[in-house]
């Protein structure tokens, strides 16, 4: 468990400096720990809120947020995050399954590092019945793997132009957190598993401190690109690390 906690430490500082919450991480590092896999999902979760409830709150106090951006992304993906959260599947496709997403999620993440920096773009006004679609695809997908669903939102959003760097992360991290309490009130229908948690509380204050420190060097000491480039790092790491398990 220590150097499980280690590791969610340093994942919860990566992801927490770029807005995100490391959810898929925290999952792929629960699989190579072989913890009982009916839990995991909702302990990925609970570190998802841990982490980015901090940021959020931080960024929208800071004025970088935009509520009319984010808002059809939610009225898709809130019912679909908590109906992915109710289904069951097999940890062979599950495996699979978060071994594409960490993949994508990477170089999705490593492409875009330059977009954490361009603040003289040309902004679009998205169409609302496209932000409700994507936000529906998304809110299933996090709510069946366990994840946020931020990881993927942030660089579609940087791809349409559709807002500044600052208010996309915001947008992510506000995507990550409602959809991660959608998401825990699903997985909740599929088992009485809230005594179990206590076991992990150390995972869990250990995302705590890495949130706050990531918030921090995002703000005070390096640029939000540098530290995205890192983070896209630490995801394709995991992502092979997975694939080796999963595949060989």
């Amino acid at each position: 468990m220590f150097i499980l906690s280690i590791f969610f430490f340093i994942t919860a500082i990566l992801y927490s400096s770029v807005g995100f919450g490391g959810g898929s991480t925290y999952l792929a590092l629960l699989l190579i720990w072989d913890i009982p896999y009916y839990i995991f999902p909702i302990i990925a979760l609970l570190c998802n809120i841990i982490v980015v409830s901090g940021n959020s709150f931080n960024y929208v106090r800071a004025g970088n947020h935009n509520f009319k951006l984010l808002v059809p992304f939610l009225i898709g993906s809130i019912p679909f995050a908590f109906f992915g959260g109710t289904l069951k599947i097999e940890k062979d496709i599950f495996e699979v399954l978060l071994f594409f997403v960490l993949s994508i999620a990477g170089i999705l993440l490593l492409i875009n590092n330059k977009s954490y920096e361009n603040n003289n773009l040309t902004t679009k006004k998205l169409n609302f019945i496209a932000s409700f679609f994507i936000g529906s695809i998304l809110g299933l997908v996090s709510g069946i793997v366990g994840i946020g669903g931020g990881i993927f939102l942030s660089p579609i959003l940087f791809l349409l132009k559709s807002e500044k760097p600052k208010i996309i992360v915001t947008t992510a991290s506000l995507f990550i957190l409602i959809n991660s309490i959608s998401g825990i009130l699903g997985q909740l229908t599929k088992e009485n598993i809230l005594i179990e948690i206590s076991n992990y509380l150390p995972l869990f204050l250990c995302v705590f401190i890495g949130g706050l420190i990531g918030n921090y060097l995002n703000l005070k000491i390096f640029t939000s690109r540098i530290l995205a480039i890192i983070t896209s790092f630490l995801v394709l790491f995991v992502s092979i690390r997975m694939g080796i398990k999963v595949f060989l």
